[in-house]
């Protein structure tokens, strides 16, 4: 039972740390032609920004800092950007079937059971940054997370810092 339990957590944490990251942006967008940026408005409906919202903004605020673009008045930007968080439910298959059989010459008969299937929930970030005098969206970015809801407050400041340190890696793309 103990081998069993220790195999979940370390498949569990395996995974949590694993990050990775979808990008796509338009190719004929000359990035460097960009120098500030705003967040859109309207985040979050309901016109309180979640904790979680808050973390992201403050990373996404950060991880900009350290680069080229200035933050700007919302009127002013060079680019807009807007974030959202989706929890998605999934199935997960973990372990393998078992299976067994017995035969003889041409023949044979065996029986299977497939490995455990449960549902998780994951996190999806998606962060856009649109240029403000057309509307488009100009290059994106797509990152999963296992979510637990009892994550502490430290651990889910240090994922999403994490996640949007990884997708801001990949900005601008011509300099990947």
């Amino acid at each position: 039972m103990m081998r069993i339990l220790m195999t979940v957590l370390l498949a569990g944490f395996l995974a949590g740390c694993a990050s990775s990251v979808v990008t796509d942006y338009q190719s004929r967008t000359a990035f460097s032609d960009y120098t500030t940026w705003a967040f859109a408005p309207d985040q979050e409906s309901g016109g309180f920004l979640s904790l979680d919202g808050q973390r992201v903004r403050e990373a996404v605020a950060r991880e900009l800092g350290g680069t080229t673009l200035k933050r700007a008045d919302e009127a002013e930007a060079d680019l807009l950007i807007s974030w959202r968080i989706q929890e998605e439910d999934r199935l997960e298959q973990s372990g393998v079937g078992l299976g067994f059989g017995f035969g003889h010459g041409n023949f044979g008969w065996g029986i299977t059971a497939p490995p455990p299937i449960r549902e998780v929930t994951e996190g999806k970030l998606i962060v856009r940054l649109a240029d403000r005098e057309s509307g488009e969206v100009v290059w994106q970015a797509i990152s999963r997370r296992y979510l637990r809801e009892t994550q502490s407050p430290e651990t889910r400041q240090r994922i999403i810092d994490e996640v949007v340190s990884d997708m801001f890696s990949q900005y601008p793309p011509e300099l990947n």
